[in-house]
C-alpha cells in the first residue's frame, strides 16, 4: 500500500471521505496532477511543483485543502481563506462534502493549474 492510501485509511469520519471525494475530484480533473506523499501528507504536484496539498490540522474540525499559491487566485475565488496568516497559501475548509460545490471547486482547480503553469516556480515569498 502506498503511503499517501494508508494516510487517508487512517483518517476518522467524516474526514476520510472527505479526503477520497477531494482526492478523486483533483485526479479526475486534471490527468496530469502527480500524487505524491510529503511532509507526512497527501500533495498534488505538477510537474515538481506542488500545487494542492490536503489536511486536517490539530485542534480543527475541517479538512484543509490547501493551494499553493492561493494568494494569487483569492480574487476571483473568495471562498480561499487565509487561515493561519500564512503568506501565500490560501485553502478552502470543509466539514461536509456537501459545503464542497463541485462545479466550482473544478473551476478553481483548472485556474489553479494554469497559474502554476506560469509560474516559473511554485513557493514564491
Amino acid at each position: 500500500m502506498k503511503p499517501v492510501d494508508a494516510y487517508f485509511l487512517e483518517q476518522k469520519e467524516p474526514y476520510q471521505s472527505i479526503m477520497l471525494y477531494v482526492r478523486q475530484l483533483i485526479l479526475k480533473t486534471l490527468p496530469n496532477v502527480q500524487e505524491r506523499y510529503s511532509y507526512k501528507i497527501p500533495f498534488y504536484n505538477m510537474g515538481k511543483k506542488p500545487m494542492i496539498y490536503l489536511n486536517v490540522l490539530k485542534g480543527t474540525d475541517f479538512v484543509d485543502v490547501a493551494f499553493v499559491q492561493g494568494i494569487l487566485l483569492e480574487k476571483d475565488f473568495p471562498e480561499l481563506q487565509n487561515y493561519n496568516n500564512r503568506k501565500q497559501v490560501r485553502s478552502i475548509q470543509i466539514k461536509h462534502i456537501e459545503d464542497l460545490d463541485e462545479q466550482r471547486f473544478v473551476t478553481l482547480l483548472h485556474a489553479a493549474a494554469k497559474q502554476l503553469e506560469q509560474s516559473k516556480k511554485a513557493w514564491f515569498l
